[in-house]
């Protein structure tokens, strides 16, 4: 069976405050960077991606690819950035009725990971799905219909910012990874965890 056409969505609206601000996704791996990382792993798996990104768009002029800000004011999270990609599929690709969300700091994301989501969602008969490894739930990776964008900015409105809370609201379901050689879902969040992504995308090329 042939999965959904995917809006996929890379979030890299945050501030990056413990990494003393700008984007992380432009940390350079070797030759590449975490975008371009990132890019290459999910255009096989989507139908469409964009950027999720605030402040000055032509950054990420090189990607070639749209950039959609926030419409909810004063950086309200990734939840504020998967609304700005089910409102962009709503209104750019209205044949698409799923979109893919990764955040903009996990270098080493699944090649499957779009397909296994969708698995889940259409084996449990959720709404939505959510990766995990080693049975840590990363709730920002995750499969979502573009039919709750509505339900999601009356959540945003009244205040709801984390993801898990608002998720926690439907049907679920979970796709698991294992963490051997490399937790896919690592995620870079300090200057530390910066070295350590170099250190394994080298020890690691194949991943």
């Amino acid at each position: 069976m042939t999965d959904p056409a995917t809006l996929g969505v890379v979030l890299t609206g945050g501030l990056a405050r413990r990494m003393g601000g700008g984007d992380k996704a432009s940390i350079r791996l070797g030759s590449t960077s975490i975008l371009e990382r990132t890019l290459e792993r999910l255009r096989p798996q989507c139908a469409l991606l964009i950027i999720n990104a605030n402040g000055d768009g032509a950054r990420f002029a090189a990607s070639r690819l749209p950039v959609a800000a926030d419409s909810v004011p004063d950086f309200a999270g990734p939840l504020a950035g998967i609304l700005a990609a089910l409102d962009w599929a709503a209104d750019h690709a209205p044949d698409i009725a799923w979109v893919a969300s990764v955040p903009g700091d996990s270098p080493f994301l699944p090649r499957d990971l779009v397909a296994r989501l969708h698995r889940a969602r259409a084996d449990a008969d959720a709404r939505i799905a959510v990766a995990s490894s080693g049975g840590k739930v990363h709730p920002v990776t995750a499969l979502w219909p573009v039919a709750l964008r509505e339900d999601l900015r009356r959540a945003l409105n009244d205040g709801v910012r984390r993801v898990g809370e608002w998720s926690a609201r439907y049907a679920l379901a979970t796709a698991d990874w294992r963490t051997a050689p490399i937790d896919p879902f690592f995620n870079i969040n300090t200057p530390e965890d910066a070295a350590e992504a170099k250190r394994l995308a080298a020890q690691f090329p194949e991943l």
